[in-house]
């Protein structure tokens, strides 16, 4: 047997004999790294999907969904404090509503991870085009490039690469640091406040647009839930996680919001929506006004984006995998996504599952200019509904086990027949439902792809449970 810690422990410790263990080895740092890792990749792209639909109101779409991102993180913090377990909102809403909801949740879950890998690999070659332009200019170089990036990722996930802490810590740390520099250069050398207004107000967009625009932005907080999803490999994690989170959400709403105003500072909403769309950030270090600046800053940002969402992507097939194990393991899907490699110990057919799909929905690519749209919308269907469950799934806990310990509580709170209700997490389930149906709407490819993805969970799930109370029958 190897020794070390590998991917495929995560899974493993998850079984009931749990034959390998994760060492409960994480701290504040540790979590607030990957978890920023994840959310703050999506800075790289989300940006200019917003762009595309929300035009002038772009900074304004950000600022509307990150309100509602704060609602969604202090649902997280509360959760996990209770839960301090692996699945995020598939977790809660299996306290909260049994075994159906909890793999609804889980498979809504499954979805936006299988996106993200998709998405984030998509725009490594447009900031890799500084140094080859085809892997920006040509979609098939562009496509070919991304989908050999899953492949590679797929396995290296199925031999079994160790994790390592210090990595996400070091990405995430460059990754602020860069960002900071940007948001100060960018303030001092290019901010203004007149041409920001002319900007905003001269690209207003329709008010369907908008409402769309302000859908999409929830691509801009992918990751919430990596957080959750470590706590147990997390020391305290009923006290750390819930801090961990609280950090993220500061520091991301910081970042975000001065990285949009450098950015309408630096290019037209139309150059940021056609142009920069896919390397937003990149437009930025180009339009910086001094020469050796963007010299600089130009590669500089070329290779941290291309890291950072080389590892969102490592993490969306690590992220997905963990899960279908997990529901598999806990007889929510049939043991094929539970099966370990017997060399490898890693869930091989899941990591291969997962990133075929993950492929094909970049084939898209080779022939749709709206690709990039449609998984920034396919995205947000299956985030918003798995975050509809946390909101669901807090609010029902309140209610069925208010004694329940709760080492991180919301506030404040509604008294209604006697519980606490938490405020913001009402909001948050009534707005992420308006903007799912607005999404549902608006976006015939996330609407089809989306419920297809739903229905077919269902099936399995459905066929795999008679399958189960069958063996459970005693023979006649």
């Amino acid at each position: 047997m190897r020794h070390g810690r590998r991917p495929g422990d995560s899974f493993i410790h998850l079984i009931g004999s749990r034959p390998f263990g994760l060492r409960k080895s994480l701290g504040v740092a540790g979590l607030y790294a990957t978890g920023y890792g994840n959310v703050g990749s999506s800075i790289y792209y989300a940006l200019g999907v917003v762009a595309i639909a929300a035009a002038g109101a772009t900074p304004v779409a950000l600022a509307v969904a990150g309100i509602f991102f704060v609602f969604v993180a202090l649902d997280y913090a509360e959760g996990s404090a209770m839960f301090p377990e692996a699945g995020g909102s598939a977790s809660f809403a299996r306290h909260a509503f049994g075994d159906r909801a909890g793999f609804l949740s889980g498979w809504a879950l499954m979805l936006s991870y299988v996106v993200t890998i998709s998405i984030s690999a998509f725009t490594i070659p447009p900031y890799l085009g500084h140094f080859w332009a085809p892997l920006k200019e040509n979609a098939a170089v562009g496509t070919v490039t991304s989908m050999g990036i899953v492949g590679f990722l797929a396995l290296v996930n199925i031999l079994g690469v160790r994790e390592t802490s210090w990595l996400n810590i070091g990405a995430a740390a460059l990754d602020l640091l860069t960002q900071a520099i940007l948001i100060i250069a960018g303030m001092v050398l290019l901010f203004s406040p007149t041409i920001l207004i002319e900007r905003i107000t001269g690209a207003w967009p329709e008010p369907q647009n908008l409402l769309f625009g302000i859908a999409l932005a929830a691509l801009a907080y992918t990751g919430v839930e990596t957080i959750s999803q470590m706590a147990e490999e997390t020391r305290r994690a009923s006290v750390r996680v819930p801090r961990a989170l609280v950090m993220m959400i500061f520091t991301v709403l910081l970042v975000f919001g001065g990285i949009s105003i450098v950015a309408f500072s630096a290019m037209t909403p139309e150059e940021l929506a056609t142009k920069w769309a896919t390397d937003p950030v990149a437009g930025i270090a180009f339009n910086l006004p001094l020469a050796w600046l963007q010299d600089v800053m130009k590669p500089m940002v070329a290779v941290l984006a291309a890291s950072i969402l080389l590892i969102a992507t490592n993490a969306g097939i690590i992220g997905v995998s963990r899960l279908a194990f997990s529901l598999g393991t806990n007889k929510q899907l049939p043991p094929t996504f539970s099966r370990v490699h017997k060399k490898f110990q890693t869930p091989y057919l899941s990591i291969t599952t997962f990133a075929a799909i993950a492929m094909l929905l970049l084939l898209p690519g080779f022939f749709s200019p709206g690709v990039f749209t449609d998984m920034g919308a396919l995205y947000t269907f299956g985030s918003l509904l798995s975050f509809s469950f946390a909101h669901a799934a807090i609010l029902a806990l309140r209610i069925k086990e208010p004694q329940r310990p709760r080492s991180f509580k919301i506030k404040p709170n509604l008294s209604l027949f006697g519980r606490e209700i938490p405020i913001s997490t009402a909001l948050g389930l009534m707005v992420d439902l308006g903007i799912l149906i607005v999404i549902i709407y608006f976006q015939s490819y996330s609407r089809w792809v989306g419920f297809g993805w739903l229905a077919l969970g269902l099936v399995l799930y459905t066929l795999y449970q008679r399958r189960l109370r069958r063996k459970d029958q005693p023979p006649r």
